[in-house]
């Protein structure tokens, strides 16, 4: 277990597991909580017992978004957004992007603002039934950031990424319907078969899919080369297919 003070880490059978603990404010986001966030990522990241990191909340909430009240009343008209963005959450989301690992939130409520552009960041989402999951910037005459605008329109297209960006929240079937998540209730099936991906081809993978989505074709078929080439050399990819000769030996 972890020492942290707005969330909790640990790490066990292979997953590691964040979870956010601020419950007073529904685990919304203030600065001690990027730095510990960052920090619990990459020693997630760097763990070689760690094959899934998981990214949840307490209490009912996964995260309210920024905790604009930690903010002094006196510093709201001077504040600077884009600044406080460049130190927190832009680095916080180009890492989430990074990690070769599966990552997986699971929205076990609320998700709303920033909370839920760290859910997008995230190569999978899970949200109970219950879960409420809203892009409220608009509500308060602010952008949505936190990756958002990079994210959505990806997984929901650019029109529904506009209709969900006005702020008002969805339910976890709606979610579900259009392509925001991948799975209602909890996430255990989902993180059981992702222990047993090889991640050195599940890096290259993932690697690949971004680039199909704005790299010509040739482009792309020399990233998968570039990651055939290196699976084909792990242990992971030597093992399987042993595993699968063996099999064939077997019935043969």
């Amino acid at each position: 277990m972890s020492s942290y003070k707005t969330l909790s880490y640990s790490a066990l059978d292979g997953i590691g597991t964040i979870t956010l603990n601020r419950p007073e404010v529904k685990n919304a986001l203030n600065e001690p909580m990027h730095e510990e966030l960052y920090d619990a990522l990459q020693v997630a990241r760097s763990d070689e017992n760690v094959r899934v990191i998981v990214l949840t909340g307490t209490d009912g909430a996964f995260s309210s978004g920024a905790d604009l009240k930690s903010i002094p009343v006196e510093k709201l008209e001077y504040f600077d957004h884009g600044e406080y963005l460049e130190r927190t959450y832009n680095p916080l989301v180009k890492l989430l992007d990074a990690i070769n690992k599966p990552t997986v939130a699971y929205m076990n409520g609320t998700a709303a603002g920033a909370g839920l552009s760290i859910a997008l960041a995230c190569d999978f989402r899970v949200a109970e039934h219950d879960a409420k999951l809203a892009l409220s910037f608009m509500k308060i005459g602010l952008v949505p950031d936190a990756g958002a605008s990079y994210f959505l329109p990806r997984l929901v297209g650019l029109s529904k990424a506009l209709e969900l960006s006005l702020g008002d929240p969805i339910s976890a079937e709606e979610a579900f319907r259009i392509g925001l998540i991948h799975r209602i209730g909890g996430p255990e099936d989902l993180i059981s078969t992702l222990k047993k991906v090889p991640l050195t081809a599940y890096s290259s993978m993932k690697n690949n899919m971004k680039c199909g989505l704005h790299l010509s074709l040739d482009d792309v078929l020399e990233e998968e080369k570039k990651g055939q080439q290196q699976a084909g050399k792990s242990d992971e990819h030597r093992q399987a297919l042993l595993h699968f000769l063996e099999k064939r030996g077997q019935k043969g």
